[in-house]
């Protein structure tokens, strides 16, 4: 008969590769930021340049504390307009985009770079649609070393002495990577002169596929595939007349395999200044405050304040699907980091919109 302490440790051994098994499916879907709109070329890669001149993001996600050992994520992405501002049928952008995830303690990791071009055709003064395109190369890795199996109970205490019985086939494996998509921008450039006179209207809407060759990403390469994912997402900026506020709501829909997501939400925003148009003295300033639900998980509590050409966005994730009896609400924090330009204080238009029918 087994002490409560054997009990324990034989519960402790044998979860863990149940739990490997479960962090392997986790990794077989993409990672994801809560931020998604800090986050844009890991939604689609047709948003290189849908917006500013020039961007620049770092993302950073730390994930399950109140479970397992952290899950740790960054990113970090840049993109940028590459056609004359005069161009008038439609303008080039490219981007780069690279992140690193590492989950569990087997400390499954994944680095992946990717490319991205789009072009983006004039519809008229305020509207574009914008088509773009994803190649990038993936190295997914494991330490095996790190974990303990069943096999490894000698009837009181885990030895580490013994062996796991387990074959490791291998430690990396690496694969190339495409992604596509489109995306339809609105922006009214409004020009306005003060805080007050606020009536801008900025409208996302676009779609995008990733995976769609099915890459082999097992360590063992037996044929396990990552299954193609669909997006649809779409985020506005809409300004109420004669004040201060607006408000930002967001939508994103993931579908990969079997696995879906919803993930809706908005914030509100306040503009504390306008730039000053000549001196350039006084920097623009707003904050955003919000929360976004997705479904069936939990509630993202939102914040992003904005100064002048930067930005920095916080937001934790509270978990309440079954998995809160053991993450006790608890889910994940991150931060992101954004500069771009033109300033969006400056009521100065993207090179986007000097365009004239």
């Amino acid at each position: 008969m087994q002490s409560p302490a054997g009990k324990k440790y034989f519960f402790r051994l044998t979860a863990v590769p149940v739990l490997l098994c479960l962090c392997s499916l986790l990794q077989g879907q993409d990672l994801h930021f809560s931020q998604f709109y800090m986050s844009p070329l890991t939604q689609n890669p047709a948003m290189a340049g849908a917006n500013y001149d020039m961007q620049g993001i770092v993302n950073y996600k730390d994930q399950w504390q109140s479970v397992a050992t952290p899950y740790k994520t960054i990113a970090v992405s840049f993109d940028m307009r590459l056609t004359n501002k005069k161009a008038k049928k439609g303008f080039w952008a490219a981007g780069i985009n690279v992140f690193n995830d590492q989950a569990g303690d087997a400390q499954m990791a994944l680095l992946q770079a990717n490319l991205n071009i789009a072009y983006h055709i004039h519809l008229d003064r305020y509207n574009t649609l914008g088509g773009g395109i994803q190649a990038g190369f993936a190295q997914r890795s494991i330490n095996y070393g790190a974990l303990q199996w069943g096999n490894q109970y000698n009837g009181n205490a885990y030895d580490p002495g013994l062996g796991s019985g387990e074959v490791a086939k291998g430690f990396t494996t690496t694969y190339m990577d495409l992604g596509a998509g489109v995306v339809w921008a609105y922006t009214n450039a409004s020009g306005s002169k003060n805080v007050t006179d606020n009536h801008d209207l900025k409208i996302n809407v676009g779609a995008s596929v990733f995976h769609p060759q099915e890459p082999d990403y097992s360590f063992y390469h037996d044929g396990e595939k990552l299954y193609m994912k669909f997006v649809l997402h779409g985020d506005a900026l809409i300004s109420i007349p004669n004040s201060s506020l607006a408000v930002v709501p967001g939508l994103m829909y993931y579908r990969q395999g079997s696995a879906q997501e919803i993930y809706a939400g908005s914030m509100i925003r306040y503009k504390m200044k306008q730039d000053s148009k000549y001196t350039g003295f006084h920097k623009g300033a707003a904050i955003s405050v919000g929360a976004y639900y997705r479904e069936g998980d939990g509630v993202a509590a939102a914040m992003l304040l904005e100064y002048s050409n930067y930005a920095i966005g916080f937001s934790y994730d509270i978990n309440s699907s079954p998995l809160k009896t053991a993450s006790s609400f608890r889910g994940g924090m991150e931060i992101a980091l954004r500069f771009v330009t033109p300033n969006p204080f400056l009521n100065k238009p993207s090179s986007s919109i000097l365009y004239q029918p």
